[in-house]
C-alpha cells in the first residue's frame, strides 16, 4: 500500500511541474540574493557569475546542440509524410495549404499583438548577458532574406546554423524520399531512426531542465530583481490574447466564409474536445475524440477526417507558432535588440515551416524556438524566462491547435461535398 502511494506521488511530480517549481524557487532565490545579500566576491563571482552562470549556460548549450540535427531529421520525416498525401489528390493539397496558411496567419497575429503590447519593455537584460550576445543585429533586406532561403551549400548552412536554408533542404530531401518510395527506403529508415535518437536525446536533456531553469532564472533575478515579474506576466497575457484571436476570430471567420456554417454552434459542439485537449496538453490524445465528434455532431465524413485530423496533429502547430512569434518580440525587447522588417518576415517563414517538425514531444517546441531565435540573431538565453510558464500556456495552445484541425477538416469536407449540414444544424 505504501509502495503504491509513493508511486502515485512520484507520478504527480512531472517534468512540467518540476520546471515550474524550479522557476519559482529560482526567482525567489535570485530576489533574496539581489536585495538581502550584500555584494561580495562569494556572491558576485562564485555564485552569480560562477555556479549559476556556468550551469545555466551549460543547459542552454545542450539545447543549442540539438537544434540543427533535430530540426533537420524532424522536417525530413514530416515532409516524407506530406509526400505520401499526393495519392489523396485535392484533399491533401487543400489540407496542407490550409494548415500552412493558418500557421502563417497565426505568426502574423502573434507578431502584430506583441508589437502593440510590447511584452519585453521594462526588462533590461543587458545587465544579465555576459558577453554572449550582441546588442545589435545586422539588418537584412526582404529580398536577401528570400534569396538566403535557398542554400548554396547545405553542409555549410548546417555548420553555421543557418536555419532557413536547412529547413528548405530538409523539406526537399523528405519530399524526394517520399517520391522514391521503396527505392529510398534505406535512407528514409535512417532519418526516421535518427529522428527517434534525437527525440530521446531531447527528453534526456529536458530531464535536467529544472536545474538549468533554476540557475538561469536565479541569475536573472539576482541581477535585475523584481523588475522581471511584470514583463513575464505581460508575455503570458500577450500569448493568451493572440491564441484567443486565432481560435475565436481567425478560425471562425474562415469557417463562415468558406462554409456559411454558424461559428457559435461549431464552438459549442466542439467545446468538450477543446476541454479534453486543454487538460491533456497533447494533440495526439485528442485524435479519436476529434474524429468522433466531427462525425456525430458536425456531419463530417470520417473518410476525410481520418486523414486530415492526424495530419493536423503532425504539422498544424498554430499555437506553438504564436508562442514563438510573441517570444521573439519579447526576447528582442528584453535585450534591446531591434527587429527589422526582414527579421519579421524571417520569423513568419521559419516558424511556419518549422511547425511541420514540432509535433510529438512537447519540449520540441522550445527547441524550435531556439531555431527561430537563431534565424534572426536573438539570444537563446531568453528562453529561460518563459520556459517555466510555458507549460501553462501549452494547454491553451493544444486546444487552439486541435480547433484549427477541426475547422480545416470541416471546410475541406464541405468543399468535397461530404458535409452533412443536417447533422451540423441539429441541436
Amino acid at each position: 500500500m505504501a509502495k503504491n502511494t509513493a508511486e502515485k506521488t512520484k507520478k504527480k511530480i512531472g517534468l512540467s511541474t518540476q520546471i515550474f517549481i524550479a522557476l519559482l524557487i529560482g526567482a525567489l532565490f535570485g530576489v533574496v540574493i539581489h536585495y538581502w545579500i550584500p555584494s561580495s566576491y562569494i556572491k558576485d563571482t562564485v555564485i552569480v557569475e560562477g555556479v549559476l552562470y556556468v550551469v545555466g549556460q551549460g543547459f542552454i548549450r545542450l539545447m543549442q546542440m540539438l537544434v540543427v540535427p533535430l530540426v533537420f531529421c524532424s522536417l525530413i520525416c514530416g515532409s516524407m509524410a506530406i509526400g505520401d498525401t499526393k495519392t489523396l489528390g485535392k484533399v491533401g493539397v487543400k489540407t496542407i495549404g490550409f494548415y500552412l496558411i493558418t500557421t502563417a496567419l497565426a505568426v502574423c497575429v502573434a507578431l502584430g499583438s506583441a508589437l502593440l503590447i510590447n511584452p519585453g519593455r521594462g526588462l533590461d537584460m543587458d545587465a544579465v548577458q555576459k558577453g554572449t550576445v550582441s546588442s545589435t543585429t545586422e539588418a537584412t533586406s526582404l529580398v536577401d532574406t528570400l534569396l538566403n532561403i535557398i542554400p548554396k551549400n547545405p553542409v555549410q548552412s548546417m555548420a553555421n546554423g543557418d536555419m532557413l536554408p536547412i529547413i528548405v533542404f530538409a523539406l526537399f530531401v523528405g519530399i524526394m524520399l517520399a517520391k522514391l518510395g521503396t527505392r529510398g527506403s534505406v535512407v528514409a529508415n535512417f532519418f526516421s531512426q535518427f529522428n527517434d535518437v534525437m527525440m530521446e536525446m531531447t527528453m534526456a536533456i529536458m530531464k535536467v531542465a529544472p536545474i538549468g531553469v533554476f540557475c538561469l532564472i536565479a541569475r536573472t533575478f539576482a541581477t535585475v530583481g523584481f523588475s522581471a515579474f511584470a514583463p513575464m506576466l505581460k508575455y503570458m497575457g500577450n500569448v493568451t490574447l493572440a491564441l484567443a484571436i486565432q481560435c475565436l476570430v481567425v478560425y471562425q471567420i474562415l469557417l463562415f466564409v468558406f462554409t456559411r456554417l454558424n461559428p457559435f454552434k461549431f464552438i459549442k459542439k466542439f467545446l468538450p474536445v477543446m476541454g479534453f485537449a486543454f487538460s491533456t496538453a497533447t494533440s495526439n490524445a485528442t485524435i479519436p475524440m476529434s474524429i468522433d465528434t466531427l462525425s456525430k455532431k458536425m456531419g463530417v465524413s470520417k473518410q476525410i477526417s481520418s486523414f486530415t485530423i492526424p495530419l493536423g496533429a503532425t504539422i498544424n502547430m498554430d499555437g506553438t507558432s504564436i508562442m514563438q512569434g510573441v517570444a521573439v518580440v519579447f526576447i528582442a525587447q528584453a535585450y534591446g535588440i531591434p527587429l527589422t522588417m526582414g527579421n519579421l518576415a524571417t520569423v513568419v517563414v521559419t516558424a511556419t515551416l518549422a511547425s511541420i517538425g514540432t509535433a510529438g514531444v512537447p519540449s520540441v517546441g522550445l527547441v524550435t524556438l531556439a531555431m527561430v531565435l537563431n534565424s534572426v540573431g536573438l539570444p537563446t538565453e531568453g528562453i529561460a524566462l518563459i520556459m517555466g510558464i510555458d507549460r501553462i500556456l501549452d494547454m491553451i495552445r493544444t486546444a487552439v491547435n486541435i480547433t484549427g484541425d477541426a475547422v480545416c477538416t470541416t471546410i475541406v469536407c464541405h468543399q468535397e461535398g461530404s458535409l452533412n449540414r443536417e447533422v451540423f444544424n441539429r441541436d
